[in-house]
């Protein structure tokens, strides 16, 4: 990936790494619980150590930077209504990364701002919120909360991004969530399309189309969760068209602290890091990510190795992982990693980059 375009991308995912499911972060504070109303409050909050050293081009640098996922605050509402529940969430992201590049200029991103229709019939969400393509292989990754392969020198780490798994950009969106099936879930959603011609002045008959079917099952101990979404988009601009298209997938196990994943994803004339307004052509990309992991009292070890093919980047990248994470309380959580990532133009086999990175770090949410 050359430095403009690592550049443009470690830029928008400063803002734009995820955390959660739309149903908000897995703890929260009540500050009021009364006649069937809510409001709660959630935060997430870390720091790394991270020493990288580059062997390709050949430099060694040193700082102290957030993780794949940023600081984050946010908001939930409810009130139940006869046989609805209405509902809301606001989520608010910002980077510690700017410090001294740019001091007074944290950028605050607002990730999720939506409200929920629920009931017997499921759930209608309608405002901004995470897309459902590629959903589950990112909020599934066993080193969501570290920190993983490194973006630009001077931005934030990308997890498995472009390494494993296309990024769920948060969008304007109409999304319905059935009721839970015997185990299914589906959800189907409308989503603002991307400019995907030219950058810009697309037409577009029709929004962008993303789904997502997940299933869970407890077998004896043995706990299975399986997921499959895509994505479907078509622009015009004058005499040019782009079909937009994705396919996600994934299964993961978990038995006796024991657990092993496997996902993948394959694309046409989509980016496999994440959807902005770019001129994109139908050229196809995919790739995979395989982890395991032991958890043991308050530990956990996890192995991840991640790669993307991109015909639409002339990319090929590659990442591995060995993560040690240790809950020193339920709200206390300690990071060690060590990371190392690979990429090479596609066509010539050229390495552009070749990265070693070691992270340690402490995360406090609540």
């Amino acid at each position: 990936m050359n430095n403009n375009n690592l550049k443009k991308s470690a830029m928008v995912l400063a803002i734009t790494s995820a955390l959660g499911t739309s149903m908000g972060a897995s703890a929260s504070v009540d500050l009021y619980n009364e006649d069937g109303t809510s409001f709660s409050v959630d935060g997430y909050f870390n720091a790394f150590y991270v020493t990288r050293e580059d062997e390709v081009p050949d430099t060694r640098d040193t700082r102290i930077k957030m993780g794949f996922l940023p600081n984050t605050i946010g908001f939930n509402f409810t009130k139940e209504m006869g046989d609805l529940v209405l509902g809301g969430r606001s989520s608010f992201w910002t980077t510690i990364n700017d410090s001294l590049d740019s001091p007074t200029d944290t950028a605050i991103d607002v990730r999720q701002f939506y409200a929920t229709v629920d009931g017997a019939f499921g759930q209608v969400l309608m405002g901004k919120d995470f897309g459902l393509f590629a959903r589950s292989n990112i909020f599934l990754d066993e080193i969501l909360m570290g920190f993983g392969s490194p973006g630009a020198a001077g931005g934030v780490s990308f997890g498995n991004i472009r390494a494993g798994y296309p990024y769920p950009t948060p969008s304007a969106q109409i999304t319905y969530r059935s009721p839970d099936l015997s185990g299914f879930q589906i959800a189907v959603g409308a989503l603002d399309p991307a400019d995907t011609v030219t950058g810009a002045g697309d037409e577009n008959s029709a929004p962008r189309m993303e789904s997502e079917i997940t299933y869970t099952v407890d077998l004896d101990g043995v706990v299975l969760t399986g997921w499959l979404n895509g994505r479907y988009q078509s622009s015009t601009n004058g005499n040019t068209t782009i079909d937009s298209s994705g396919v996600g997938y994934g299964v993961k196990g978990s038995v006796a602290g024991f657990t092993l994943a496997a996902s993948g994803f394959d694309l046409k004339g989509n980016s496999p890091v994440l959807v902005v307004n770019e001129a994109l052509t139908e050229d196809r990309a995919d790739g995979y990510l395989i982890q395991t992991s032991y958890a043991f009292g308050p530990n956990k070890i996890v192995l991840s190795h991640g790669k993307t093919d991109a015909e639409i980047l002339n990319l090929k990248t590659e990442s591995n992982t060995f993560g040690f994470f240790h809950d020193v309380n339920s709200n206390f959580k300690l990071v060690a990693e060590y990371n190392m990532y690979e990429d090479k133009n596609r066509a010539s086999g050229v390495i552009s980059t070749d990265t070693d990175t070691i992270a340690i770090g402490a995360i406090v949410n609540f």
